[in-house]
């Protein structure tokens, strides 16, 4: 790997154009407008300090800046990982103490050890066993969880940290007698004001500080009103100025197994988030990103996170959303929002002393209700009813069983959900249309014609061992159904992949249908598939001549009434000898001697079908 490659920033800095700078600068202003009070608001919701919150988006958006290949992607605390955090640490630690605070920055630095050993042994492909289905389904089912579990501070009253939203509903109903009026009417104008943010943010096409607009609005009616005071509002209180030291996490050696688990969801969540808006962003930027080295730079933003007191960081969506709107070209723009957020630790810390914790539990309701995807699940009810019942499975494990087991049992649901497709594929029985050299499933097309004792069959899958009964399976019912069969042709062009218990059993289904005096043909098998039939011997067994170019080429001595077809010395073989030709050229030869003596092949069908 060279160094340019490892370090991003020596290959955009070195060529970086002045006509970019205002939009960087512009768009760095802006997240960090925005960043400020969301930080706070997560770390609020992983059970942290809102100053964590803060320390979190100092370090990690300028490492990122240094090590990672998007350009605009926001890194820094978001609610998924926030929930994250607190489900896994709180249930090892008492929220709010010493320990609680040690396991996070602790966690922060798993995540990104696991994330940058990932990167470095290239295995970004992991996040492809998070399907969209499994995606949709946890994170609106976390989304749920993440904005009730807000209801406390909007509500002021005491309940318990529970992932199931039904009980904490129950609970919270059973409490509403106790609510504080003074910070349901803080938090509810903060909600109006935010949607409101939101609905004028769609008209304008553009970004607007909401978030800070309320935090400030908040901050100035609390300090005039004395609501944190008489009022009891419960408020941010002192948060402690100054830029965070250096300091190694402290832990226990039971601490990295007991957290273990969450870290590596947290790191394939964190990196499932923004490979996914940075691979959209990138898409319409006219770039490319690379999933391992995102790794590589979600991990050295965590690790440099953890030693500046932060908690787990990843990419966010709606702020690199944002990012990306107010005009940012290249990282530089992290790297002024990460200046910004060092100047407000360094000298502005004193004006969230009165920041009420409804404004900040209104902030997460309104971004994290968002996520809520309804759009997905009915799209899927409509094209697909296994994927649908993907995502639900998920919803449901996630709601039910919590963060962690929910993603664990979508993932484990999609893999079951392949493996049943895998063994029991797609297959075709064909007919030829009226007129034509073209044929098709007689499901849809029962208006094809089929020849008296043939059976041609498309199998559209890799032949693996898992799937070998199947089509035995298939074949019995269909010779059940149909009748005796005098020949047997299968139309290999949807077979990708041979391993060599199945191309053991194709040896086998061959034997025994010669046995009953049934001719077996193949036809478009593909080069990679014949290769592996010529090691076990099948092409020998069977002979040159059982193998056609295309389908029509392979039944054309067997139906009187097929269309003419062009003489195959108008189509020589373009693949003879080559890793693509297992068969000697003397067998090519043989084989389209006899395709010429049934009716010749075309050109088009040669070519397709060596390759």
């Amino acid at each position: 790997m060279s160094i340019t490659r490892f370090l991003p920033i020596l290959h955009w800095l070195p060529n970086y154009r002045r006509a970019d700078l205002s939009g960087d600068v512009i768009a760095g202003l802006t997240v960090a407008v925005m960043l400020v009070p969301q930080s706070m608001a997560y770390a609020l919701l992983a059970g942290l300090p809102p100053v964590v919150g803060l320390y979190a988006a100092l370090v990690p958006p300028a490492l990122y800046a240094l090590f990672g290949t998007s350009r605009q992607l926001a890194v820094g605390p978001v609610a998924m990982d926030s929930l994250l955090v607190a489900m896994g640490v709180g249930a090892l630690a008492e929220s709010g103490s010493d320990t609680y605070l040690a396991m996070a920055i602790l966690l922060a630095a798993m995540v990104g050890a696991i994330q940058l050993v990932l990167g470095l042994v290239r295995a970004g492909f992991l996040v492809n066993f998070l399907s969209k289905p499994v995606v949709s389904g946890f994170t609106s089912a976390a989304a749920l969880i993440i904005g009730f579990s807000q209801l406390k501070h909007l509500l002021g009253v005491e309940l318990p940290r529970d992932h199931r939203v039904h009980l904490l509903l129950w609970e919270a109903a059973g409490k509403l007698g106790d609510t504080h009026l003074t910070t349901l009417a803080v938090g509810g104008a903060a909600i109006v004001m935010l949607l409101g943010f939101k609905r004028l943010q769609k008209k304008v096409g553009r970004a607007l500080p909401g978030a800070l607009v309320v935090v400030a609005l908040a901050t100035i009616a609390v300090v005039l009103g004395d609501l944190d005071g008489a009022g009891g509002l419960a408020a941010v209180g002192t948060v402690p100025a100054g830029l965070p030291g250096l300091a190694l996490p402290k832990f226990e050696q039971a601490w990295l197994v007991d957290l273990l688990p969450v870290a590596g969801t947290i790191a394939l969540v964190a990196f499932m988030e923004a490979i996914s808006v940075a691979r959209f962003v990138a898409s319409r930027e006219k770039y490319t990103v690379d999933p391992n080295q995102e790794l590589i730079g979600l991990g050295v933003s965590n690790l440099g996170g953890a030693l500046t007191g932060g908690y787990p960081v990843a990419g966010g969506f709606s702020r690199t959303a944002v990012n990306v709107q107010a005009g940012a070209r290249t990282p530089l723009a992290s790297l002024i929002t990460a200046a910004l957020v060092g100047l407000t630790l360094a000298l502005l810390t004193p004006l969230f002393e009165h920041l009420p914790i409804a404004a900040l539990a209104a902030i997460i309701m309104v971004a994290v209700f968002g996520l809520v995807d309804v759009e997905a699940a009915r799209r899927l009810w409509r094209t697909s009813k296994p994927d649908f019942a993907l995502l639900a499975i998920t919803f449901a494990a996630t709601l039910q069983l919590g963060i962690t087991e929910g993603i664990a049992t979508g993932v484990g649901a999609s893999l079951a959900l392949f493996v049943i497709r895998s063994t029991r594929p797609h297959y075709a029985v064909l007919g030829r249309l009226p007129g034509s050299n073209t044929f098709r499933n007689l499901r849809h097309y029962p208006h094809a014609r089929t020849l008296p004792g043939v059976l041609m069959l498309r199998f559209d899958a890799p032949f693996y061992f898992g799937n070998t009964s199947f089509l035995e399976d298939r074949l019995a019912c269909e010779e059940e159904t149909r009748g005796p069969l005098t020949h047997l042709v299968f139309d290999a062009s949807g077979i990708n992949g041979l391993d060599a218990s199945a191309a053991d059993t194709l040896a086998d289904l061959v034997d025994d249908y010669a046995a009953r005096a049934v001719e077996v043909r193949f036809a478009s098998v593909k080069g990679p598939v014949r290769a592996m039939m010529a090691r076990v011997g099948l092409i020998e067994r069977l002979g040159g001549q059982r193998f056609y170019f295309d389908l029509a080429d392979a039944v054309a001595d067997l139906d009187p009434d097929a269309p003419p077809r062009r003489p195959a010395s108008e189509s020589p073989l373009t693949c003879v000898d080559g890793p693509d030709c297992p068969e000697p050229a003397e067998a090519g030869a043989e084989r389209i001697s006899a395709g010429a003596r049934s009716g010749g092949a075309p050109a088009a069908s040669a070519t397709a079908s060596t390759g």
